[in-house]
C-alpha cells in the first residue's frame, strides 16, 4: 500500500471515529438528562439539537426515540411507527436513543440502550449483546456470506431465549453500508432520511445489484455474499417480553489478507463496550476476593 494511499484511509477511519464518537457523546449526554415524563419526541429533539450546536447540518436519518416496550418494537407492523411518539418515559424504563449524523463528510449510525433506573432484565440484554458483537466479528473475519453471519446471529438469540428484533426494520436488515457524503451547509431530508444519503445508498444497490452485492444486510436471498469492503453500521437487536436493547456502531471490512486488518470495529472506546469491560473487571475482583477468602478460610 502506497503511503498516499495509506493516508487517505488513515484520514477516512479518523474522519468516521470522529463522527461516531459525536453521535455517542450525544446519547450518553442526552440520557444524562432524561427524566420521567419526558416524551420520545422531546428526547429526539433534544439529541437533534445537541449535534446541530456542534455542527451536524445533515443526517443518514433524523434521530429516533424508543420508550418502554417500543424499545423491543411491540406491536410494530408499518415504517411510521419506528417515529418518535408521544410515549412519556417512566422510573425504571429501558429507552433506545438511535441517531445518524453526517459530520464533515463522514456517517455515523448508533444505537444508545438505556434505563431510567435498575432493571435486572435489560442488564441481562446488554450483557448478552457482546456475544453477538463477537460472532459477527469472527464470521465476516472468516468471509460467511451476510446472510449466514445473519441466520447465525439469530440462532445465537434463540439459545439465548431472545426474540430477533432487527427483523423488523425495513427489509429485517441488521446492518447498512455507511459512506462519505460531499459537505454542504444543510441538506433536505425525506420522510426522516437524509436525501443524499438515500440517494447514496441506492446507487450502492443499483451498482451492487449489477455486481451481485447489496449495501442491506438481511436475511434475503440478496444478502447471500461474503462482506464487501466499507464501512458497515451494525445493528443487533436482542427483545425479551416488552423489553429491547441493541448496539449500533461502524465495522470496517477491507481487502486485506490479514485476519485482524480484513475486519475490525472502528472504535473499542464506546458505551457499551466499556460497560462490558468493568463487568469483566467487577467480576475478575469478586473472584479474586472469593478464593482469598477461601484460602484464609
Amino acid at each position: 500500500m502506497t503511503s498516499a494511499v495509506t493516508r487517505e484511509r488513515t484520514a477516512e477511519l479518523r474522519g468516521f471515529r470522529e463522527v461516531q464518537r459525536l453521535a455517542y457523546e450525544c446519547a450518553e449526554a442526552v440520557a444524562a438528562q432524561l427524566k420521567p415524563g419526558v416524551t420520545e419526541r422531546e428526547a429526539a429533539r433534544m439529541q437533534r439539537e445537541w449535534l446541530r450546536e456542534r455542527g451536524v447540518r445533515d443526517w443518514f436519518h433524523l434521530p429516533f426515540a424508543w420508550f418502554g416496550d417500543r424499545t423491543a418494537f411491540a406491536g410494530f407492523r408499518i415504517p411510521l411507527q419506528f417515529f418518535p411518539t408521544g410515549r412519556r418515559l417512566e422510573a425504571g424504563m429501558p429507552f433506545i436513543l438511535d441517531m445518524a449524523p453526517v459530520f464533515k463528510g463522514f456517517t455515523a449510525d448508533v444505537g444508545y440502550s438505556g434505563c431510567l433506573g435498575p432493571h435486572p432484565l435489560h442488564d441481562r440484554l446488554l450483557a448478552d449483546l457482546r456475544a453477538h458483537r463477537e460472532l459477527i466479528l469472527r464470521e465476516v473475519r472468516e468471509r460467511r456470506s451476510l446472510r449466514e453471519i445473519y441466520e447465525d446471529v439469530d440462532r445465537l438469540m434463540v439459545r439465548q431465549g431472545y426474540a430477533n428484533r432487527h427483523r423488523a426494520y425495513p427489509f429485517g436488515v441488521i446492518a447498512h453500508k455507511v459512506d462519505r457524503v460531499g459537505e454542504r451547509r444543510w441538506s433536505p431530508t425525506l420522510f426522516g432520511f437524509g436525501t443524499r444519503s438515500l440517494k447514496g445508498l441506492a446507487s450502492d444497490a443499483l451498482h451492487g445489484h449489477r455486481d451481485g452485492w447489496s449495501p442491506l444486510w438481511s436475511p434475503y436471498r440478496f444478502s447471500d455474499h461474503p462482506p464487501r469492503p466499507g464501512f458497515w453500521a451494525v445493528e443487533p437487536h436482542l427483545g425479551f417480553r416488552g423489553t429491547g436493547a441493541k448496539f449500533e456502531e461502524i465495522l470496517v471490512v477491507t481487502d486485506s489478507k490479514d485476519p485482524e486488518q480484513s475486519a475490525f470495529w472502528l472504535d473499542d472506546d464506546l458505551p457499551h463496550v466499556r460497560r462490558w469491560a468493568e463487568e469483566e473487571a467487577a467480576s475478575a475482583r469478586h473472584r479474586a476476593g472469593g478464593e482469598a477468602s477461601r484460602r484464609d478460610s
